[in-house]
């Protein structure tokens, strides 16, 4: 009896597209302060009720002066008043300095500031004089109401990946709350009756065939990075009824369900049968190395469906296959729309002589000439080079690299964040 031809592999930008198709933002949003943001995506819009800065405000410390009454270098006046950072200063008065501070308002009839380097401290009546040594352009030093952000601006757009900076950015606007998309809840469980939990065998009591499971740490960090809801379900036997009895009650209380190993089509492996016997199952060989085998499915329950997606056990070959597919699905139902990994051009210090029919993802790093190093071995299984490498290059199928090509690099930042 002859095996069905297999389908061909599916290219991973198809891929891609085809699973964010299906990831419609997830419903419900919820309210956090801005300090617990970070990493959460906005819900909806941050307008900004105000100008900033609110009005015009000195970017020196120096002294506030009319242009005109300062014809020519060399001119003094007398100073008149001290505005400090925080306090309001009165009306210049005609013919006189006010010794000002970084961002302190500027004073009504103001128009130039004058750092202190440029001037010269003389006694007198008050507050003294100053002597203006350089010819100050007018306009010089003063920051404009509305600089940064007008009022009624639309700062933050909803769908935005908050990071530090925008956490600052919605602070500087007076936002302490802000409305963030709920976080995706996702099940995560490893197959595979070889897999054993660190801290519960010591590795020289290990039995023959057994591994340590990797996957599960990294996969469960991975999610985290990008604010869900992780509820581990551990390590299912390698047996259909216990691990459709894990899909039934993982479906009902998540929005993804995340398994590494089990998707191929061997006897041992019981994911496809088991989520086709639940919902349905598109098994995809994708034309990519390392990770070919990649799972996606939906199981109905009360409400919809939860989303069910396979990687393949090679530890790499999840890692990667997590970072390319999964990451960008996750960011969609959160919102985000931009979700493509930025690469750029990097110079290749190694040889890559034989080129391969699927598109690869080579573990490097950067060295200290600036050029990319390419780890020695490149097999599914090693987790070592993800270790150490900085990022991946994303070869194109049938490509071959010589030292001194460029080639398109990927960091981990990009992938992991």
């Amino acid at each position: 009896m002859s095996l069905p031809p297999r389908a061909p592999m599916k290219p991973l930008d198809q891929a891609l597209a085809e699973l964010l198709a299906h990831a419609a933002p997830l419903q419900g949003a919820e309210t956090v302060t801005t300090f617990d943001a970070d990493g959460r995506v906005l819900a909806q819009d941050c307008v900004s009720a105000l100008h900033v800065p609110p009005q015009d405000n000195s970017a020196m410390d120096g002294y506030a002066v009319r242009g005109a009454d300062v014809p020519a270098a060399g001119a003094v006046l007398p100073v008149s008043q001290r505005i400090a950072a925080g306090s309001a200063g009165e009306p210049l008065a005609p013919g006189t300095a006010a010794r000002i501070f970084t961002g302190a308002p500027v004073p009504e009839g103001a128009d130039t500031i004058l750092m202190q380097e440029d001037c010269e401290v003389l006694d007198g009546e008050g507050l003294g004089r100053v002597r203006v040594n350089v010819l100050p352009p007018i306009g010089q030093w003063i920051r404009r109401a509305g600089e940064d952000i007008t009022r009624g601006a639309v700062v933050l757009a909803a769908g935005t990946r908050l990071s530090p900076a925008e956490l600052g950015l919605a602070a500087s606007i007076g936002l302490h709350q802000l409305q963030v998309a709920r976080r995706p809840r996702v099940a995560l469980f490893s197959t595979g009756d070889e897999l054993v939990m660190p801290g519960d065998v010591p590795p020289e009591q290990m039995r023959p065939g057994a591994i340590y499971n990797s996957n599960r740490f990294f996969l469960r960090a991975m999610l985290q990075r990008l604010g869900c809801a992780v509820t581990d379900y551990g390590i299912v036997p390698d047996r259909r009824d216990a691990t459709i009895d894990a899909l039934r009650s993982a479906s009902g209380s998540h929005d993804l369900i995340l398994t590494s190993g089990g998707v191929s089509v061997g006897e041992e492996d019981h994911i496809k049968p088991a989520v086709e016997s639940l919902g349905s199952l598109d098994l995809w060989q994708i034309a990519m190395k390392p990770g070919k085998p990649f799972a996606y499915g939906q199981i109905p329950r009360a409400e919809g469906a939860a989303h069910f997606m396979g990687l393949p056990g090679n530890p790499v070959s999840s890692f990667l296959t997590f970072a390319l597919l999964v990451r960008p699905f996750v960011l969609r139902l959160q919102g985000v729309q931009d979700v493509a990994p930025q690469s750029i051009a990097a110079r290749a210090d190694f040889t890559w002589p034989k080129a391969d029919k699927r598109r690869e993802f080579l573990r490097v790093r950067h060295n200290a000439a600036g050029g990319l190093d390419l780890f020695s071995n490149q097999s599914s299984g090693v987790l070592t080079s993800a270790a150490w490498g900085d990022g991946v290059i994303d070869n194109p199928a049938g490509q071959t690299i010589a030292p001194g090509d460029r080639v398109r690099f990927i960091a981990f930042s990009e992938l992991l964040g």
